[in-house]
């Protein structure tokens, strides 16, 4: 197994940026995840880890060897895709032998390699099925093991779960992160779904427009995001700018409209300073009319099984998402808006 170091890391297309300037170290056996929208550079970025294009500048290194010009073929790298990339007329057991025929194992090798791989996955009892014969959920398991049955230095996985419906995916997610730690793969997951990366991560790297606007844990990067991008791109966030002052020992935040609402202190010592306040929505309450706090209407509930989302429309002058909440109040109801001053964030 190997860490990953990329330094300085640039690729360009004529004039168009499709990755700009990135630095990323991923240790030996942890999963870091690249999360952004479609469009910001993430399937470059991994197609410059993989050896299938060369950066334009910057140097890629697999441990103490620079690898920033081999071949793919020369990496010792798996690549496990959204589109499976199974072939039709082979067995799962040939599917997953296949890697090590191309580097010409040999038959007891590949059949004591491919055996351990299906116990992995689970699918020892389904070996001589083909592709058709399998659920997305089995195929999924099945390209997972031929990505990493020859043992590579690192794993690379491309939106491996985009093509599963949201229950398989959970359940998949799950058994994924489980064979990574069994394996002590040093692994680059690639997705746009926040959820898939909070929840499988080591750490979370999000870029937008081929930049690193954030590089944390989960915990960090959702709750402490760096930028007002990060913040929207991580789950839903309410955003509020105004000025911060200090009111005997209490930060408040005067908004446009000359309402005063709490807050933490601000990034720097200095008060009376213009600040973009960050507020998730499971940390507003909703309180009776006669409460404290900005007061709004309920615009819509939102029933989510065991908790209810609500959108309020609030004299802060924006629409604000709160929940989700045990408490289900009614379309149209007045309300008030609190929440803890340790729970809000600075960006």
């Amino acid at each position: 197994m190997s860490e990953i170091s990329l330094s300085g890391i640039s690729k360009f297309y004529g004039t168009f940026c499709a990755v700009r300037n990135v630095d990323l170290k991923v240790a030996q056996g942890e999963l870091v995840t690249i999360l952004g929208p479609s469009g910001s550079g993430k399937s470059t970025l991994l197609g410059l880890i993989a050896g299938l294009t060369t950066p334009s500048e910057g140097i890629i290194s697999f441990g103490s060897r620079d690898v920033t010009h081999l071949p793919s073929r020369e990496r010792n790298v798996g690549l496990v895709f959204q589109s499976y990339a199974l072939f039709p007329h082979m067995t799962v057991f040939q599917n997953i032998a296949f890697p090590l025929k191309v580097r010409n194992y040999a038959t007891l090798q590949i059949q004591a390699a491919v055996t351990k791989a299906l116990q992995s996955v689970r699918l020892e009892h389904l070996s001589d099925r083909k592709p058709s014969q399998l659920s997305g959920g089995q195929q999924q398991r099945v390209a997972l093991a031929r990505g990493f049955v020859f043992e590579p230095d690192i794993l690379l996985l491309d939106e491996p779960l985009g093509a599963l419906d949201r229950k398989l995916r959970e359940e998949v997610q799950v058994e994924l992160r489980d064979l990574q730690r069994n394996l002590g793969i040093t692994t680059v997951l690639v997705t746009h779904d926040q959820e898939e990366a909070l929840s499988m991560s080591d750490r979370v790297m999000v870029l937008d427009q081929g930049e690193i606007r954030q590089i944390g844990t989960p915990e960090e990067v959702y709750l402490k995001p760096a930028n007002s991008f990060v913040a929207g791109f991580l789950g839903t966030a309410n955003v509020l700018s105004g000025t911060v002052r200090n009111l005997g020992g209490d930060w408040t935040m005067r908004l446009a409209k000359g309402l005063e609402v709490p807050c933490g202190p601000p990034p720097g010592p200095d008060q009376d300073v213009h600040c973009t306040m960050i507020i998730r929505p499971e940390n507003l309450r909703l309180c009776s009319p006669d409460g404290h706090g900005p007061t709004g209407q309920v615009r819509d509930a939102i029933y989510l099984g065991q908790t209810t989302k609500h959108v309020v429309e609030s004299e802060i002058g924006l629409i604000v998402s709160v929940g989700p909440s045990h408490e289900r109040r009614s379309v149209g109801e007045n309300v008030k808006l609190t929440w803890n001053r340790a729970a809000t964030w600075f960006v």
